[in-house]
C-alpha cells in the first residue's frame, strides 16, 4: 500500500510539473505581470521537448501507404485546432494553429515551407503575403486616382485572411508497418491551412485555395511550444504537436498515392459526396486490414 501511494506521489509530482507550463506563478502573482514568470529553479529543470521519432530503417517498413486526409475545422472535435479566433481580449498564450504557424512562417522559425504536398518548390513569407492580404479602392478613390489626386484613406480597402477564415487543414500523412515491432504506425509529414481566396471573400461563391504546405517534422519544435485549450483541465494543456502525432482530430482521407498519379478520390467518383466518404472508408479500411491480416495465417 505505501508503495502504490509513493508511485502515486510520483506521477502527481511529474504530471505537476508539465502542468506549471500552462499559467506559471498564477496563484503567486501579485501583479498581472508576473503570470507566466518562471522561477530560476523552474527555468533550470525545464527540459519540455516534443517527443524525438525513432530511427526506422527502410528494410523495417513491411508495408507503406502515402495518403492525404481533410480536417473539417466545422467539427467539434477539431475545434481545438480552429479557436480562440478572436485574440483581442485573451491571454498571448492561447493562439489557433493557424496563428502559430503563419507568426512562425513570419519569424521564421519556420523555414520549411512549400507551394504543394510534395515539397518541391519553397515558398518564402513574401510569396504567402500576397495571398494574405488585398488592397483595392472603391469607384470613388479611382475616380480621385482618374483626377490625378491621392485617394483618400476611407476608400481604400484592405481584405486580410485571418484564423476565423480557415475552414479545414490538409494533411499528408504515411501509414507504415513497422516489422520490428509488429506495429502498424503513422507518421505525419505535412500540413496545409485551407483559406478562401483573398479575391473572393467577399463574393457569394468563395474558391478555395491552399495557403501553404508545411514539411511538419520541421514544424514540431515551434508546435510544441503552443498550447491547445484543454476544455476538461485547463492546467494541463496540450500542444499542438501532440494532437497531431496521436491524432486526436477527425479526418477524411480524399486521395491515396496510386497509379493515376496520386489522382483524388473526387476525380473518380465525382458528383457524388457519398461515394466519395465510402471510397474514403475503403481506403481507411484497405489499410487497418493489413494489420490485422498480419495476424492471420
Amino acid at each position: 500500500m505505501m508503495n502504490v501511494r509513493n508511485f502515486l506521489i510520483v506521477v502527481i509530482s511529474i504530471t505537476g510539473g508539465f502542468a506549471s507550463y500552462a499559467q506559471s506563478n498564477l496563484l503567486n502573482a501579485k501583479t498581472p505581470d508576473e503570470i507566466g514568470l518562471k522561477t530560476a529553479a523552474q527555468l533550470i529543470s525545464d527540459n519540455d521537448k516534443p517527443l524525438a521519432y525513432g530511427y526506422v530503417h527502410d528494410r523495417d517498413i513491411l508495408m507503406g501507404k502515402t495518403v492525404w486526409e481533410i480536417i473539417d475545422l466545422s467539427e467539434k472535435i477539431n475545434f481545438a485546432l480552429y479557436f480562440p479566433i478572436d485574440t483581442a481580449n485573451i491571454g498571448s498564450d492561447r493562439r489557433s494553429l493557424y496563428d502559430v504557424l503563419t507568426k512562425a512562417v513570419r519569424s521564421g522559425e519556420i523555414t520549411e515551407v512549400y507551394t504543394d504536398s510534395y515539397f518541391n518548390t519553397k515558398k518564402s513569407f513574401q510569396d504567402i503575403q500576397s495571398s494574405l492580404s488585398r488592397i483595392d479602392t472603391t469607384d470613388v478613390g479611382r475616380e480621385q486616382v482618374n483626377a490625378g489626386s491621392s485617394v483618400s484613406p476611407e476608400y481604400i480597402l484592405r481584405s486580410d485572411i485571418t484564423a476565423q477564415d480557415v475552414t479545414q487543414y490538409k494533411i499528408k500523412g504515411y501509414w507504415y508497418f513497422d516489422k520490428r515491432q509488429s506495429e502498424l504506425k503513422y507518421r505525419l509529414l505535412g500540413i496545409c491551412p485551407v483559406t478562401p481566396d483573398v479575391y473572393s471573400m467577399n463574393s457569394d461563391e468563395k474558391d478555395y485555395i491552399e495557403l501553404f504546405w508545411i514539411f511538419f517534422p520541421a514544424a514540431r519544435e515551434v508546435l510544441h511550444e503552443a498550447k491547445a485549450f484543454n476544455d476538461k483541465n485547463s492546467a494541463m494543456p496540450i500542444s499542438f504537436d501532440q494532437i497531431l502525432n496521436s491524432r486526436r482530430f477527425n479526418s477524411v482521407i480524399y486521395k491515396e498515392e496510386n497509379v493515376y498519379g496520386d489522382r483524388s478520390i473526387d476525380e473518380y467518383m465525382k458528383d457524388n459526396a457519398q461515394n466519395q466518404l465510402l471510397e474514403s472508408d475503403r481506403v481507411k479500411e484497405k489499410i487497418r486490414d493489413f494489420e490485422s491480416d498480419m495476424w492471420n495465417y
